[in-house]
């Protein structure tokens, strides 16, 4: 085998020039400023620098604002319009953003830190708007959860999984992030909820984006949850806790209607009923399946596993309100991609209201990304709507390129039988 090398200024991420020129082409840059203002005169760089080059790294497949001094530097140099930031300013220019945390005494004497940044979520939304992701005046369906984050930090908690973590709340619209409100990891998630879905649905409001359908898991199974997403929406579906009253109506049901879940046949049915000791009814689609122990439940004195869904949605079919109620696994899927690729599992800061900001941006980044992935994918074939972003990266991030001048021009030149000439 023979080696030979070239001095020539050749470097790896030319796909970076396209995001780049995509991220001042949505006029991010100004909408950065007009959300977080200035730096001071002396500062070198701005608030979009900073979340520019953060976002950069995360397209390179870096994890750590280390990576631009050890990896990445002299690649980031070579990038169209990228102000390339050193580690440290990176993560100061991060921590000037923070917003105190807010300590609430829980019932049973628990300290309950949660940390709220409402301007960092308004510009998400606003970023989401100005690319016509969302529409004002059009309705949209909203879904809501929680994820235990394990992290050992210096104000950490020990949560429900009995580990140090973080227990963010998500809001989100289709496959994009819309609202997120960190809070400890030792918080139980019905705590303040409804607070968290209310300042949420009021953003929202504020943006013209409107609500047809809410949907969410037991956890968010309260009386004041529920009246608080139903004045904010047209219908809801938030899966029932068990409780021995509705498990009496159920065991009176007789009728059972059999239809097909996906790959499974599940027996359904639907009860009115006035859940918390209430004044008002709602319906309750409940489904049993087999269970696949085959053991007896003491109370029912058969071997069905039972769910139940509340609602006021009373025209749907129980198959429909199910179907709909299953896809909400599409959030599962937002969790996992933003642990894996956009650096949630791996928190830079010590603080919790300093890792909201980190937590806002990534999701912003990932909001961006999927902005960029349907427009690039219209153009070109090599790019699918539906990678992940390490296919991406490989795919269309990672591409020799070099400068070229010719006559006045400078000429992007990448080496590749790609083309990449047509997102131009």
């Amino acid at each position: 085998m023979k080696i030979t090398t070239s001095n020539d200024n050749i470097k790896s991420f030319g796909g970076l020039n396209f995001i780049s020129a995509e991220f001042d082409q949505l006029q991010l840059p100004v909408l950065i400023t007009k959300h977080l203002g200035e730096r001071p005169p002396q500062a070198v760089f701005s608030f979009s620098d900073a979340i520019k080059s953060l976002w950069a790294i995360i397209f390179a497949g870096g994890d750590c604002a280390e990576d631009i001094s050890t990896n990445l530097k002299e690649e980031f140099l070579q990038i169209e319009n990228l102000q390339v930031c050193s580690p440290d300013t990176l993560l100061r220019i991060q921590k000037s953003l923070a917003i105190d945390k807010e300590i609430y005494i829980g019932k049973s004497g628990s300290v309950n830190d949660i940390s709220k940044h409402p301007i960092l979520n308004e510009l998400n939304l606003d970023m989401l708007l100005q690319s016509k992701t969302l529409q004002p005046n059009r309705f949209y369906d909203f879904d809501f959860d929680h994820q235990f984050i394990p992290c050992e930090k210096y104000d950490s908690k020990k949560g429900y999984k009995m580990k140090q973590g973080y227990f963010p709340g998500v809001a989100s619209i289709g496959k994009k992030i819309v609202y997120i409100e960190n809070r400890n990891g030792n918080s139980n998630v019905k705590f303040k909820q409804a607070e968290t879905l209310q300042a949420a649905y009021e953003m929202l409001e504020s943006k013209n984006i409107r609500i047809d359908r809410s949907r969410m898991d037991c956890g968010s199974f309260t009386k004041e949850i529920i009246e608080t997403v139903e004045v904010n929406c047209k219908r809801f579906y938030i899966r029932a806790q068990r409780c021995g009253e509705l498990s009496n109506r159920i065991k009176e049901v007789k009728e059972w209607e059999t239809v097909r879940i996906g790959l499974f046949d599940v027996e359904v049915c639907s009860i009115d009923y006035i859940p918390f000791g209430g004044e008002k009814t709602y319906r309750y689609v409940v489904s049993r399946q087999k269970n696949k122990t085959g053991q007896t439940d003491a109370f029912f004195g058969d071997d069905f596993t039972y769910r139940a869904i509340a609602t006021n949605d009373w025209a749907s079919t129980n198959k429909g309100i199910i179907e709909y109620y299953n896809q909400r696994g599409a959030v599962e899927k937002i969790f996992d991609e933003m642990n894996n690729d956009f650096g949630w599992k791996n928190l830079p800061f010590s603080f919790l209201q300093e890792n909201t900001v980190y937590m806002i941006l990534t999701a912003m980044c990932r909001n961006f990304y999927l902005i960029l992935l349907e427009r690039i994918s219209k153009k070109v074939s090599f790019v699918k709507p539906y990678f992940r972003l390490k296919k991406f990266i490989f795919r269309f991030v990672t591409v020799p390129f070099k400068w070229i001048r010719r006559g006045r021009q400078k000429i992007l030149k990448l080496f590749t039988e790609k083309p990449y000439h047509l997102l131009v």
